[in-house]
C-alpha cells in the first residue's frame, strides 16, 4: 500500500490511469528508442566513435521525447521551457549512467557495442518514466 501511495495511486481508477500513462510513455519511448538506436547505429557504421554517436543520438532523441511526451503522455501547468530543462536534467542523469555502463560493458566486459545499448534500456526506461512523471512534468 505504501508503494502505491508513493505513486499517487489510491484507488482502482488511479491505478488504471497510471498503467495507461505508463503504456503511453512506453509507446513514445519505443519510438524514441528506435530513433536513438537508429541514429547511434548509423553513426557507428559510418565510422564515428561510439561514445560520440551516443551523445548525438541522445540530444536528438530527448528533443523528440519532450514534444511527444508533452503531447501524448503528461499534462502539466509548468511552462514548456521549464519542462524541457527538467527533462534534459532527467535524461541527462540517466544518460550519464547509461554512458558509464555502456563504457563498462563495451571496454571492460567486452560486450558488443551493438548489444550494450539494449541492455541499458532495461533500467533507464523505468527510471526515466518515474523521474519525468514525478518531477519534470509534475
Amino acid at each position: 500500500m505504501k508503494i502505491l501511495n508513493l505513486l499517487d495511486i489510491y484507488n482502482k481508477d488511479d491505478f488504471f490511469a497510471f498503467v495507461k500513462q505508463f503504456i503511453r510513455f512506453g509507446l513514445v519511448g519505443l519510438f524514441n528508442t528506435f530513433l536513438a538506436l537508429g541514429i547511434y547505429y548509423m553513426l557507428v557504421l559510418l565510422g564515428m566513435f561510439y561514445l560520440l554517436a551516443n551523445v548525438i543520438a541522445f540530444i536528438i532523441s530527448v528533443i523528440s521525447a519532450f514534444f511527444l511526451s508533452r503531447r501524448f503522455v503528461f499534462t502539466s501547468t509548468s511552462r514548456p521551457a521549464i519542462q524541457l530543462v527538467k527533462m534534459y536534467v532527467v535524461y541527462g542523469s540517466t544518460f550519464l549512467l547509461s554512458t558509464a555502463t555502456l563504457f563498462l560493458m563495451v571496454d571492460i566486459l567486452n560486450i558488443s557495442e551493438f548489444i550494450a545499448p539494449l541492455v541499458n534500456l532495461c533500467f533507464t526506461v523505468p527510471l526515466n518514466f518515474l523521474l519525468n512523471k514525478f518531477w519534470a512534468f509534475r
